[in-house]
């Protein structure tokens, strides 16, 4: 069993303590369930700055504890005001030491187009990413089936939330329907944890025209950055080094200065 087949394994473990101590009525009567969405793909779209997409994280898998005691609040509205297009909040307790609390919190201190970063197998998760107040949820195609990434983005879709599917490689995009929002090319392969950008050139031309992309992962320079977007990248999450210096909101404001 690799590293991935472990999280969801615990993932589906998590999911089962979570549902009897939160129900789904719960969910539906949280006060943001029924907010106004802000849309990710047309911030993207229509962006004339950098397309950054910057994400909070305290650990990875990979790297361990990153910044531990960084403040969620603090840190995306930094990010915000140095010209982030979105943010990313990584939700994930055990593996990335993330929580709902992180992303409510963002959620009520910016007002910009949220993705709530976690393994999403569950129709009760969209739930509580509406809840929570995220925009646009994510599904890795790594771990799901066609048929399951069928069917969550449908439901996403109908409680009025976005979709980025996440893909490591060709044969993934035949995941690819007309409920997905966003493609995202993650340049780390989350079974082996290698990273390299050139995974992000080499699907460019494979990924259908009428899909918005962004590049993850391994992305810390604007010559990569301007380079992917030879390649008609629109948009670029970044999380790892920006939340590895001491002022992550600076390093997101020193990326988008030098493009």
């Amino acid at each position: 069993m690799d590293i991935l087949d472990t999280i969801i394994a615990d993932k589906k473990q998590e999911l089962l303590l979570e549902k009897q101590k939160v129900s789904i009525g719960m969910l539906e009567r949280d006060p943001m369930f029924n907010r106004q969405t802000i849309s990710l793909r047309d911030r993207l779209a229509g962006s004339s700055g950098g397309g950054i997409i910057a994400e909070f994280k305290r650990r990875s898998p990979s790297r361990g504890m990153i910044n531990e005691n960084a403040d969620p609040v603090k840190i995306s509205e930094g990010y915000v005001q140095a010209g982030a297009s979105g943010l990313s909040v990584l939700t994930d307790k055990k593996y990335f030491a993330g929580s709902r609390e992180d992303l409510v919190r963002v959620r009520e201190a910016n007002q910009c187009p949220i993705l709530r970063k976690d393994f999403m197998i569950d129709e009760y998760q969209l739930l509580e990413a509406r809840a929570w107040g995220a925009d646009v949820i994510l599904l890795i195609a790594a771990v799901l089936e066609k048929d399951e990434v069928r069917d969550l983005s449908a439901m996403a879709h109908s409680l009025g939330l976005e979709v980025l599917l996440e893909v490591h490689e060709e044969s993934e995009l035949d995941f690819l329907n007309e409920n997905i929002d966003i493609v995202g090319v993650n340049n780390r392969d989350l079974k082996r944890m290698h990273t390299d950008v050139n995974t992000s050139l080499e699907l460019s031309e494979k990924i259908p025209a009428d899909f918005l992309k962004i590049s993850e992962s391994g992305i810390s320079d604007p010559g990569t950055i301007l380079k992917l977007k030879e390649y008609d990248y629109r948009g670029f999450l970044i999380g790892e080094y920006f939340m590895q210096h001491m002022d992550p909101a600076n390093a997101c404001r020193e990326l988008i200065e030098g493009l």
